[in-house]
């Protein structure tokens, strides 16, 4: 795949036009049967969401959680592919994991001194590339960090605004 002569014609039209550049990405959640699980629209693909099992969900589906890190390691995953392709790094394989770690008590509320949320995320680039040079490896990593949407969010949350829309009862 030539990913720069593909990328070519929308660096042109974004440079020309900023505005063509900005999107708003959209994902809706929405009932289900179970307080314990939902639907997230993303648009393009329905997901199922469940409560964690440490939480009184069924366990069987992914959780907010799971999806968190899930966006973060596709993110990162696709990112250091395309950086890699962009730079010709030669590389045989890439694997990106993605761990966080959670105090339930937090969530559940029984702890009022444990934060909800993850306190940790570890990601790990696993990249297999013999014939690449310490230096093209050294910018692999700091390209791929810089570019990752998901993981560039993370380190530098953007302000989060919420509206409630909700009718009152009788």
């Amino acid at each position: 795949m030539d990913l720069r002569a593909l990328q070519k014609p929308l660096k042109e039209q974004y440079r020309s036009d900023a505005r063509a550049s900005q999107i708003t990405l959209r994902a809706k959640g929405s009932q289900t049967d179970a307080p314990v699980s939902c639907a997230v629209d993303l648009g393009r693909a329905i997901y199922k969401a469940e409560a964690h099992k440490g939480v009184g969900g069924a366990g069987a589906g992914a959780c907010s959680g799971d999806l968190l890190l899930g966006a973060l390691a596709a993110c990162a995953q696709i990112t250091c592919q395309m950086v890699a392709t962009a730079m010709g790094v030669p590389t045989n394989s890439i694997e990106v994991t993605v761990e966080g770690d959670l105090d339930l008590r937090g969530t559940l509320g029984i702890a009022k001194d444990v934060p909800v949320g993850f306190t940790g995320i570890r990601v790990r680039f696993d990249v297999e590339a013999p014939q690449a040079t310490a230096e093209q490896l050294r910018a692999l990593q700091e390209k791929t960090e810089q570019y990752c949407v998901v993981m560039q969010t993370l380190l530098h949350p953007p302000k989060i605004e919420a509206t409630w829309a909700a009718e009152p009862l009788g």
